[in-house]
């Protein structure tokens, strides 16, 4: 005899295998992957973005979250057990001053050349700054400027997106949030305002060419260092 089920309920089953299908293929990955990398190791058949809104829905209340990072996804610890994890992770290398200051430019600013970021501090960016932030590859370099000389612009990277807890560069912390976080002064000057970075849509800057990449990126855009620079300045 055999049993024939509803439509409805096999639509079901086959969601749910979908979802193990998407789980597995998640907690295998070494590294975030976008819904085309994921669709690639599924049936054809499957609505990979309609699974992850499932995935993302079922581990909403879990001690892990599905986040979606710069248009990719990955499974992440629940930000409100960081205080559970807190023995199991690894101390880092504390940035300097000097390093921090740098980084928030190229956030904010980005795509920006290392003589932009010094015209912006007020003071020179050395060799160790930025050797720092491109060896944690929280930065990274991005192309070229269109103007004589043709230095390199850098920007932030996926990574650093993933380590801050951000979806996209929209979410970093406007005027208003880094006011309340005591992060700025109440007595700003008039027409003060946050950049609004938006990397995607610099007409001044082209893509770096094949050798760009196998030059040592510290090499390509830095001076020797400088005795003023802002290392004699961090703490």
């Amino acid at each position: 005899m055999t049993i024939k089920m509803p439509a409805t309920m096999a639509v079901t089953m086959a969601d749910g295998e979908h979802i193990r299908m998407v789980e597995a293929v998640l907690f295998a990955a070494e590294e975030p992957l976008d819904a085309a990398s994921i669709a690639e190791r599924l049936p054809q058949d499957i609505n990979v973005e309609a699974v992850l809104d499932e995935v993302r829905a079922k581990y909403e209340q879990a001690g892990f979250h599905l986040v979606k990072i710069d248009k990719k996804y990955a499974f992440r610890s629940a930000p409100d057990l960081a205080h559970v994890l807190q023995k199991h992770v690894v101390q880092q290398r504390r940035l300097s001053k000097a390093a921090l200051e740098t980084l928030a430019i190229i956030a904010y600013h980005q795509p920006v050349t290392r003589a932009e970021i010094e015209d912006i501090r007020g003071v020179s960016v050395s060799k160790g700054t930025l050797d720092v932030l491109l060896e944690s590859e929280w930065v990274r370099m991005r192309g070229r400027r269109r103007v004589p000389g043709r230095p390199v612009t850098y920007g932030t990277s996926q990574m650093f997106l993933d380590h801050f807890g951000l979806e996209t560069l929209k979410d970093l912390p406007g005027l208003d949030e880094l006011k309340a976080a005591g992060l700025l002064d109440d007595r700003l000057p008039p027409g003060f305002s946050v950049p609004d970075p938006d990397p995607d849509n610099d007409p001044d800057e082209d893509p770096l060419e094949a050798d760009d990449e196998l030059l040592d990126p510290l090499e390509m855009d830095l001076p020797d260092a400088d005795p003023t620079s802002d290392e004699d300045l961090t703490a």
